[in-house]
């Protein structure tokens, strides 16, 4: 069973707002996010142990831009995403 048979995915754009480690500049970056919702009904035919994985799994939310650049035109160096966070539970 592969996790597409359990969820539905869909990109997602998320506004946050951070400061450039070189320039120290802040600004608002869009985040791009894949979004894993449970579907409402699993495969037909699943055995035990994947009814039990069904049965646990959670929406989550995986973040897909690791590196932004920085929006000051006299700086534009990339940079990683200060937060340590990729995975979120919805």
């Amino acid at each position: 069973m592969h996790e597409r048979d359990i969820f539905d995915e869909r990109q997602e754009t998320k506004s946050a707002s951070f400061s450039c480690p070189h320039c120290r500049e802040r600004s608002d970056y869009d985040i791009r996010w894949m979004k894993r919702t449970k579907k409402k009904q699993g495969p037909r035919q699943m055995n035990e142990q994947e009814r039990a994985q069904y049965a646990k799994s959670r929406d989550y939310m995986v973040r897909m831009d690791d590196m932004l650049m920085c929006k000051n035109m006299r700086c534009r160096k990339r940079f990683e995403v200060p937060s340590s966070q990729s995975v979120v539970f919805i």
